[in-house]
């Protein structure tokens, strides 16, 4: 019997990985396949030893393989990826980045920013997904045209896993495809952090350059579980220029700079700059003063990403569920462009210099 190797890889695009939901191959798991004769010796990397359904992996690979050459020897050693048992593996290994973007109060644009942020990385070429972590007002179901849509669920090893829906061709997950639109949202802190936890790990997420998370405003249990649950490689930060927006932005953000919590900031989005009328596109009517994203930039020792000024159509292409990014509106659809490009930059310098971010370990 003649064994292939690339007939063996291919087999084995067959077997799920029971933490992520991918194939082992996607999930680079495989090393040091061999075939020698009629044996077949690999390696299947884990996150940790401690992972669940490893004996069904196991058999998951055997069988995958006995499919195609059913006389031969298979044999997989299970190893462990982290050096450190005291370090929690990240359930998402194979997203490059998590990105949080955070804001100090409500009603400053977060989540138009985190929708055109996110389509804006992609239009430049990233592999981008969306989480809606404002679990009390979820706003990305209407930006996407997605109300009335339900997630479908998928069986791993068992074990329900959730199927992000899709929009613009980028995987999404909110708590708005799964009540009611008029449904009020009434959760305490631990209901709170499982909803996150399962958007983050009983969620089948495909490989991504950028996963970006909408935060809801402030500084409660949806952004501590956040870092204890994933390692986020950065925030950025939405105000508005007004002075009682910077100061609530600020107190944002220095929880993010919290030793405990050390997640850096990429920079400072300024929303609602200024007014320009599109009969006069040459006026600027600053309506909230000016300044505040700039201030706010030079307190956290980061980069202004961009300003974007108040335009209509931006407020209508979210009730529409057609992000401007995706359009070519004068003013709107290149300032956020500016912060996506802005964004690929700071988070690039940020890999460049500094080490991955910890998931958060907080003693109560």
């Amino acid at each position: 019997m003649n064994i292939e190797t690339s007939k063996v890889v291919e087999a084995l695009t067959k077997v799920t990985d029971p933490k992520s939901g991918q194939d082992i191959i996607t999930m680079s798991m495989v090393r040091d396949l061999e075939v020698k004769g009629n044996d077949v010796n690999f390696s299947i990397e884990l996150p940790t030893m401690e992972i669940k359904h490893k004996s069904d992996l196991n058999f998951a690979c055997i069988q995958a393989v006995q499919e195609i050459y059913p006389e031969a020897n298979v044999n997989v050693h299970m190893i462990s990826r982290t050096g450190n048992a005291q370090e929690p593996a990240s359930p998402l290994s194979h997203v490059k980045n998590i990105i949080a973007v955070a804001s100090g109060k409500g009603g400053v644009g977060k989540s138009t920013v985190s929708v055109n942020l996110a389509l804006g990385l992609k239009k430049l070429g990233a592999k981008v997904g969306l989480i809606d972590a404002d679990l009390y007002g979820p706003s990305i179901p209407t930006m996407l045209g997605l109300q009335g849509h339900r997630p479908k669920v998928q069986e791993v090893y068992g074990e329900p896993k959730i199927i992000p829906l899709e929009a613009f061709g980028m995987p999404v997950m909110s708590i708005g495809f799964i009540i009611e639109p008029e449904q009020a949202v009434v959760l305490r802190g631990p209901r709170l952090g499982g909803i996150i936890k399962q958007f983050f790990e009983d969620t089948i997420w495909p490989e991504l350059d950028f996963l970006i998370v909408d935060l809801p405003p402030g500084t409660g249990d949806i952004q501590l579980t956040l870092v204890q649950t994933v390692p986020v490689t950065g925030a950025i930060m939405v105000t508005t220029p007004q002075e009682v927006a910077v100061a609530d932005a600020l107190k944002a953000m220095n929880m993010f700079l919290m030793p405990s919590v050390n997640v850096p900031i990429l920079g400072i989005v300024e929303n609602m700059s200024w007014f320009t009328p599109e009969e006069l596109p040459d006026n600027k009517y600053f309506l909230f003063g000016q300044g505040g994203g700039e201030k706010l930039a030079k307190l956290g020792h980061a980069q202004l990403l961009g300003q974007v000024p108040i335009v209509q159509r931006i407020r209508e292409s979210g009730d529409e569920g057609a992000p401007i990014v995706l359009k070519d509106v004068p003013f709107a659809t290149e300032a956020f462009m500016k912060v996506a490009e802005n964004t690929l930059k700071q988070v690039a310098a940020r890999n460049e210099k500094m080490g991955p971010t910890n998931i958060v370990k907080i003693n109560t």
